[in-house]
């Protein structure tokens, strides 16, 4: 799938969901400091950095007054969110993409290492690799957003993030995944994501910059 028709989708993701332009800056990027942690291959980590920028992108059939609904959902209505990994691996097939890596995290990023997930209540090795590493970074995203209950996006947000990975270790998460992120938090190497595109920056559209920007360049290959 070529860079401009990834970047079309998301910026259809974004005009449904304004909150969403930010967070798919961040999952790109933390995605490729995992994939580079792991030692992929730049073909490997250019093609999951596509994976993650369009995880969402089965939002685009969600109705808005479901998707933009500033309340609690009801129960019906969160089984119709639920349904965008579904509706969006249908719609990545209609375009005729046939990778399995995007395919797969697309599909399962809603899993959970227990089976208790959706949409297809995977378990343990069942769940694609890509998938169980993708589930750590939208959750530690979202632990790290802001939110009407929360309005914190800095170290101690994360910190916390931290220990809600740790203690879904083997129930929500997958070991392995939990312990590279967190190393590489630690470690500093993606604090600079949370620090420079966290809610109270002003990211632009992830379209707008005339420059290449970090999530661009990974779209079009790092090499």
């Amino acid at each position: 799938m070529s860079p401009d028709i990834v970047q079309a989708l998301v910026k259809t993701i974004e005009m449904k969901d304004l909150s969403t332009a930010a967070h798919t800056w961040r999952v790109v990027l933390y995605t490729r400091a995992m994939a580079e942690e792991a030692g992929l291959p730049h073909e490997r980590t250019d093609t999951l950095s596509v994976a993650a920028a369009l995880h969402d992108v089965g939002k685009i059939d969600i109705p808005d007054h479901i998707l933009q609904k500033p309340g609690k959902l009801t129960d019906d209505e969160f089984k119709v969110i639920q349904s965008h990994p579904t509706l969006g691996h249908s719609r990545l097939l209609r375009m005729d993409e046939d990778d399995p890596l995007i395919l797969d995290l697309v599909r399962h990023h809603h899993e959970r290492w227990d089976g208790k997930g959706y949409p297809d209540r995977l378990a343990g090795s069942a769940i694609p690799i890509p998938a169980r590493y993708f589930a750590v970074i939208d959750s530690f995203d979202a632990m790290t957003s802001i939110r009407p209950y929360r309005s914190d996006v800095g170290a101690d947000a994360a910190k916390r993030a931290l220990a809600e990975l740790e203690a879904g270790i083997d129930t929500r998460y997958w070991a392995e995944a939990v312990e590279m992120f967190t190393h590489l938090y630690n470690t500093g190497r993606i604090d600079w994501v949370l620090n420079y595109f966290n809610d109270r920056c002003p990211v632009p559209a992830f379209t707008a910059t005339t420059q290449i920007d970090p999530v661009t360049r990974a779209l079009r290959g790092s090499s």
